[in-house]
């Protein structure tokens, strides 16, 4: 018997440091970095105001997603959440254990799904729409004068 060993071992390259000015400067002029930052930072302040009607800003967001005069396919709304179907899936479970939204099979294709407000979702979603406005009213309010309709392409360009 022949015994090949496949374990090869190879000299490690010398590993050389990232000089702290560029943390610095990445650190300062990273466009995902920033925001990702401000993303975080929207979310806990969506997350605040919304909490009061049992949402998180994702949640109001899903909602908002499926407010439509016929049921929504999956496709359709993960992409405008920018979502891949299992978590759009995850995502849906807790809002249809609350009754806020149902999931049926698409009659034109049995694979797909069809997802639909029930009432008690409308009615929360027309509960919770005043606290966005006024939430997202007093977040542009930190901007600059058309700063926020510049970020909003900026940000549709990058997306």
């Amino acid at each position: 018997m022949t015994y090949v060993d496949i374990n090869i071992l190879r000299p490690m390259s010398r590993v050389t440091s990232v000089p702290f000015e560029t943390t610095l400067h990445i650190r300062d002029c990273c466009l995902c970095l920033h925001v990702q930052r401000a993303a975080r930072a929207l979310a806990r302040r969506f997350d605040e105001a919304l909490r009061p009607h049992g949402l998180t800003n994702g949640q109001f967001s899903l909602l908002m997603s499926l407010n439509r005069p016929e049921p929504a396919g999956m496709a359709s709304v993960a992409s405008l959440l920018a979502m891949d179907r299992t978590t759009l899936t995850a995502a849906l479970k807790p809002l249809e254990r609350r009754g806020l939204v149902t999931i049926s099979r698409d009659p034109s294709d049995r694979r797909g799904r069809r997802l639909k407000l029930t009432s008690a979702g409308e009615s929360l979603l027309a509960s919770a729409v005043p606290v966005w406005e006024q939430t997202h009213r007093d977040i542009e309010s930190l901007l600059k004068d058309g700063d926020a309709d510049r970020l909003r392409s900026s940000l549709l360009a990058i997306s």
